[in-house]
């Protein structure tokens, strides 16, 4: 039977701590700052725009600076996952999600489908080289967030291993979707709340390893 191990030398450490709640912190932060955002800027539409796309206009620096605070709490949660858990490849398939989040934001998407306000209908007429690179850091984070679920759930309790890897295809589901170039607004939100299920089951896991007992 697979169990949690956690690591005695590491069961009450204030950083460890700190660093999990990095975890649980990752997913509000991006989550509501995207969602704060796609209902007052105007032009944008969950049915048909990815998160990414906030990135444009004259305040795409908040979403710019969404990805880089989320990336880096992201890197943190890894570092308290490692801290706990004797399995490297979760925490390090983690960062790696962590680091494509901050370079989602130094990389933007381009405009389409009408956002920001007086970009033409449709996808972009031609791809810019950050926005290519925008689709390759992002789908390169993505297969590690997925192969991370499946790392760290082999660490834990079968029902949370479980968990773990249902999230982590549900997830992959949902980025499939998108990559397949589909602009179905079921596809859209589909991506929308795998991103929101990916956050949660980091949020939980975070949770999950938080050490208890007092400080050393």
């Amino acid at each position: 039977m697979t169990t949690t191990a956690i690591r005695p030398e590491t069961l009450a450490p204030s950083t460890t701590r700190g660093l999990l709640t990095c975890g649980i912190l990752a997913g509000p932060v991006f989550v509501v700052t995207g969602a704060v955002q796609g209902l007052t800027r105007a032009g944008f539409d969950f049915t048909r725009h990815p998160a990414s796309v906030l990135a444009n206009g004259s305040l795409g620096f908040l979403q710019i600076t969404n990805f880089l605070v989320t990336g880096l709490l992201t890197i943190a949660a890894a570092a308290g996952i490692r801290r706990v858990l004797p399995g490297r490849w979760g925490p390090r398939l983690l960062t790696v999600y962590g680091v494509s989040l901050l370079c989602a934001g130094v990389f933007r998407a381009d405009p389409q489908d009408g956002f920001p306000v007086g970009t033409p209908a449709g996808p972009p007429a031609s791809i810019s080289w950050h926005g290519t690179l925008h689709f390759a850091v992002g789908g390169l984070g993505f297969a590690a967030l997925v192969a991370a679920c499946f790392a760290i759930g082999s660490h834990l309790t079968p029902a949370r291993a479980w968990y773990s890897r249902l999230s982590g295809l549900l997830f992959l589901a949902g980025f499939a979707g998108v990559a397949s170039g589909s602009t179905s607004p079921a596809v859209t939100l589909g991506f929308w709340a795998a991103v929101v299920i990916a956050f949660a089951w980091l949020a939980t896991t975070s949770v999950r390893l938080m050490p208890r007992g007092e400080s050393r």
